[in-house]
């Protein structure tokens, strides 16, 4: 799910401050619990009354929660508010389930990673010949990623798809590259994995995460979302509207699946953060397989199976955000500390994975930007026009700067568009995450680059196109 999905709707992640490092200044002694609440709470306050933020997020040091709180409500028509046990729909935050589903698999002689896609799969396309398992894992497969499709969400959201019917939507599209050669996030790719897991299993991908990893880790509130079922604390999903909120629309749970159908709640990723410490799911064979990148995801950050691997704050750290209709996500974990967070939001704008790096600046005593309002100015379609072109941030890592009626776009390399607003002629910001964008120009007012702020660092990016 990668999200912007345009405003989310991907199932990813990747949100852009994912993908890039954020600042290493520390303060001086690291915060006392008690500070890291007051001061979170603070932080997420001004989250609620600058950007409206509604959901639940919780911080953990070894294990035990430092502020674990719901902010915001579960239901605006009913009056209830968001709580640690309200549900959220996860969004691509299911892939690392996924992913620990078929090293399971692997560790029963079911499969390996280095298989071919095709052992597993029914009318496999000539195309996917040379594509294996740890390709569609750690997204170099070159599969087409379905939820790019132009409108596929306002045209196939409802659509009666089955799991294995989806895959007519892309089986016959060339690859875009050659299976190993390069990263490009794919929905597609997590999605066949689903059904990998199945043709495998002898059981339903639901099921089988149900009696494989749920009911073990006893996570009681997590598990395939289905409208049809009922949920109890299940988080009714919004789009924010300038000061407001609407329903999100529908969406046909088969679409995301396995890359991105499931759902939980905070305290019940805290046991499943707890278990990936322990031997309780696989060997720590397999958990070490897990998180080495396999390719680059973006400047700092690796992709390995179903986790961002990379540095923040000079620490080791993994992460995973996803975007759904209706919800936005993000999970940090900081593995030498002991130290996790979460956020779950029922807002598909909402910021998670910029506040989930706020709050772990204020654990680590790093700097932080507590929310202010930014005010907006309209300029003409003219002017946006010379902002378009195409930025290179890192090698093979390209901003595309669109001009879509009258509305900016940014789209990063392996992610979906997002919103840019104008705060001055030349300077832009996303709502979805904390950054700004300031285009750079020469003496004779051409376009010659922009500036990408986020986290306390400047990222300059020449313009390529």
């Amino acid at each position: 799910m990668r999200v912007a999905l345009n405003r989310g709707r991907s199932f990813v992640v990747l949100a852009l401050c994912c993908l890039v490092a954020t600042g290493h200044a520390f303060s001086q002694a690291a915060p006392t619990a008690e500070q890291i609440n007051a001061k979170a709470d603070e932080f997420m306050n001004a989250s609620v009354r600058v950007n409206h933020f509604t959901g639940t997020v919780l911080i953990a040091r070894d294990g035990q929660p430092i502020i674990s709180k719901g902010y915001g409500m579960a239901d605006y028509e009913l009056n209830v508010a968001n709580s640690p046990q309200t549900v959220f729909r996860l969004g691509s935050i299911t892939k690392q389930f996924t992913a620990m589903a078929i090293m399971m698999l692997q560790e029963r002689g079911k499969l390996s990673v280095a298989d071919p896609i095709c052992k597993y799969l029914e009318k496999c396309p000539a195309a996917w010949q040379p594509v294996t398992i740890r390709n569609l894992l750690t997204h170099t497969s070159g599969v087409p990623n379905y939820t790019d499709s132009p409108d596929f969400f306002e045209k196939e959201a409802t659509a009666p798809y089955t799991s294995a019917g989806l895959v007519d939507v892309f089986r016959d599209k060339p690859l875009r590259f050659a299976p190993g050669e390069k990263y490009e996030y794919s929905n597609s790719g997590y999605h066949l994995l689903g059904l990998i897991i199945e043709k495998t299993s002898g059981a339903p991908y639901a099921r089988f995460l149900s009696e494989n990893i749920f009911k073990p880790l006893g996570m009681k509130s997590t598990g395939y979302d289905d409208s049809r079922a009922l949920v109890p604390n299940r988080a009714r999903g919004y789009i924010q509207t300038g000061d407001s909120f609407v329903n999100a629309s529908y969406l046909n749970m088969a679409i995301p699946y396995a890359a991105g159908a499931l759902y939980s709640t905070t305290e019940d990723l805290l046991r499943w953060d707890q278990a990936l410490y322990t031997e309780r799911l696989v060997s720590r064979k397999s958990l070490d397989e897990m998180f080495v990148p396999f390719r680059d995801a973006g400047p700092g950050i690796g992709y390995a199976y179903g986790w961002n691997v990379g540095k923040r704050f000079d620490r080791q750290m993994t992460a995973h955000g996803g975007g759904i209709n209706g919800f936005s996500t993000h999970i940090i974990r900081f593995p030498t500390d002991h130290v996790t967070v979460i956020v779950l939001a029922n807002s598909e704008n909402a910021r998670s994975s910029g506040i989930a790096n706020n709050l772990a600046a204020i654990v680590f005593g790093a700097k932080y930007t507590i929310p202010v309002e930014r005010k907006t100015i309209t300029l003409s379609s003219a002017t946006l026009d010379k902002y378009v072109g195409q930025y290179e941030l890192a090698p093979n890592f390209i901003m595309t700067i669109t001009n879509e009626n009258g509305s900016l776009m940014a789209q990063a390399t392996g992610q979906g568009k997002t919103e840019l607003f104008a705060e001055s002629e030349n300077v832009f910001f996303p709502k979805v995450v904390e950054a700004t964008f300031t285009f750079v120009k020469d003496a004779q007012g051409q376009v010659t680059g922009l500036v990408l702020r986020q986290g306390g660092r400047d990222n300059p990016a020449r313009k390529i196109k």
